[in-house]
């Protein structure tokens, strides 16, 4: 599959066809130049539109860095409430939060990249709506890494600052994940789980020793 349809399928909701082009192109075109340095002609040229077409279904640029970052930050939130809220251990939740969340940036990264880097570039109102969902995110990843404590599975003196640490970690992902390079998105999804868990002190997973000097 092509980068452009995938990019394309990642907007599959919004409608009509003509507003989800705009979408995939706003995304590719802030991920390549960033929000401030590119123009609505770009955003449009991209699109195979004409920039007066844009602002039929956007009225400004920040409208539609406002609808890709919502747009991304619900379905990054989604994942993780689905987590926190199934069943198993708070360990095999954490696990399964991890592995999705970090699958979703790799699988995505030109989008993740653009939600969680451009966040600055939002008007005050739409920037607070967006604030307000990451706090919600991580809430989410709290609330698990709480349940783990509480029952006895992780080890951890700082609830907040792990889940901060944790959404740090996976989000980073989006910046260096390369989709030629050597790991799938599914394999640094199961390596990041694997090493979120060690840092929760799961029993099961316990910190490696130090080498000798």
């Amino acid at each position: 599959m092509g980068a452009e349809t995938s990019r394309t399928e990642e907007w599959a909701d919004v409608t009509p066809d003509a507003a989800r082009r705009l979408l995939a192109a706003g995304v590719a075109a802030f991920a390549e130049r960033g929000y401030h340095a590119t123009t609505t002609r770009d955003i449009a040229g991209r699109a195979g539109m004409s920039p007066a077409a844009l602002y039929i279904h956007y009225r400004t640029k920040e409208e539609l860095l406002y609808r890709i970052s919502g747009v991304g930050h619900r379905l990054a939130l989604d994942i993780l409430c689905r987590a926190r809220d199934g069943a198993g251990t708070p360990a095999e939740r954490l696990a399964e939060a991890v592995r999705r969340f970090v699958r979703w940036h790799a699988e995505h990264h030109t989008t993740a990249r653009v939600v969680q880097y451009e966040l600055g570039a939002l008007g005050e109102e739409h920037r607070a709506e967006i604030v307000a969902l990451r706090r919600e995110t991580d809430a989410a990843v709290r609330s698990i890494i709480e349940d783990g404590v509480a029952s006895g599975d992780f080890d951890v003196p700082d609830v907040r600052g792990t889940a901060l640490a944790v959404l740090s970690l996976c989000v980073d992902v989006a910046r260096w994940f390369n989709a030629a390079g050597g790991r799938t998105p599914a394999e640094v999804g199961d390596l990041y789980a694997d090493l979120v868990l060690r840092m929760a002190g799961h029993p099961g997973h316990p910190e490696p020793s130090p080498r000798p000097a």
